[in-house]
């Protein structure tokens, strides 16, 4: 990308970077390069881009790349198979056996799962803390720890990190701060512009943003990091396909405009819902009264598409709620175009059961959509009622 590229508004590089036309047709989209292997003009003699194997490099992901990291304010990115990939190749880059990371108390149970039941058996320990206490979070560094890993807004309780503190603290104890920016996105967080090392996506979510497609990346402008995470995605082959890529970058080039109405909506009902006589409390970083505001205010545009919220009634009531939804889809993931509505305790964070990380029963979690914010405020209170 140029110098005069890199100085356009997040809008224009979500559509333009990495995706000049075809220089062979005029294509304005870029095309799905749908080929496993590229010809070679004698040994070695590779063609423009330096094409050989698909796993290794393919033109459509290398297109989703280059625009992610433009988006992140990175130098390099990397597109993976999920965001789960993209997580495990991370942390088997930066951890070895007797290492140690310190993640979110109420993180997400896929991350939970990979470093408690999988990592645990590479001799890796972890320890969960509160993110937005930062003596707490310096309290339980180690002199092995190597990464902070951050959620901030955390899934799904929405909890709030101090990116620059704790960057501070990583640094000091000469750790990586890793920060998953899946619910905030770049176009309403920039974690690498606070001190990050790394941001993660679940490109699933609302890069994608259409329900349509599983993907992960991460973004980095350590050059050596880079490698390392190139080398580790090449040897163990977590790519997405050249027509996930594509759906991916599609979905990009509408980010902004539909973080800008996930956040309408999202306030729409959290007004709602602060005032509902069922409703015990709302999760929402946006409310003056939430414990993190103050360092979402400073390090984010606006508050996002994620709403949690508990109900009078417990786990059984809570259940009642998210069966009596028309609009809102009972389904799990989030950041897709149309609303979805969960109990984290049964669905996504299941794993978590039993251990410091158990979410409360009577959670219920909403990623709201862009459809007419007045139903999907009749669709709640119905519901509720």
């Amino acid at each position: 990308m140029t110098d005069s590229a890199a100085r356009h508004g997040f809008e224009t590089r979500a559509i333009h970077a990495g995706q000049e036309p075809d220089p062979h047709t005029g294509s304005v989209i870029v095309p799905i390069y749908q080929t496993s292997t590229f010809a070679q003009d004698g040994v070695g003699g590779l063609r423009a881009g330096g094409f050989e194997y698909s796993r290794t490099a393919n033109p459509t992901r290398t297109a989703l790349e280059e625009c992610l990291a433009s988006l992140e304010g990175g130098r390099h990115a990397l597109a993976f198979a999920s965001g789960m990939a993209a997580s495990d190749i991370a942390l088997r880059t930066l951890v070895r056996p007797g290492d140690h990371v310190v993640i979110p108390d109420d993180a997400y149970g896929g991350t939970f799962r990979l470093v408690d039941k999988v990592l645990s058996q590479w001799g890796v320990e972890h320890t969960p803390v509160h993110l937005s206490d930062v003596d707490a979070v310096r309290a339980a560094v180690r002199p092995e720890t190597k990464v902070i890993w951050v959620e901030t807004p955390t899934n799904p309780l929405l909890g709030i990190a101090d990116i620059a503190a704790l960057a501070g603290i990583a640094h000091d104890a000469e750790a990586r701060l890793v920060v998953d920016n899946t619910f905030a996105t770049p176009y309403l967080q920039s974690p690498l512009g606070l001190g990050a090392d790394i941001v993660l996506h679940s490109t699933t979510k609302y890069l994608g943003g259409h329900s349509d497609v599983v993907g992960g990346a991460l973004i980095t402008s350590d050059d050596e990091l880079h490698e390392k995470f190139a080398f580790l995605r090449n040897a163990a082959g977590s790519v997405p396909g050249p027509f996930d890529s594509w759906l991916t970058l599609r979905g990009l080039k509408t980010l902004a405009v539909r973080m800008d109405r996930h956040s309408d909506n999202a306030e729409r009902v959290v007004e709602a819902l602060v005032s509902h006589p069922k409703v015990t409390r709302v999760y929402f970083p946006g409310l003056v009264e939430h414990p993190g505001h103050e360092v979402a205010a400073k390090q984010m545009r606006r508050y996002g598409g994620m709403v949690s919220f508990t109900v009078a009634g417990g786990e059984q009531a809570a259940l009642d709620v998210c069966a009596r939804t028309k609009l809102f889809t009972l389904a799990e993931s989030l950041g897709g175009i149309e609303s979805l509505i969960e109990h984290p305790g049964k669905m996504t964070h299941a794993s978590t059961a039993g251990s410091a990380l158990q979410v409360p029963d009577d959670l219920i979690r909403l990623s709201v959509g862009i459809e007419s914010g007045d139903d999907l405020v009749e669709d709640l209170l119905t519901a509720l009622a």
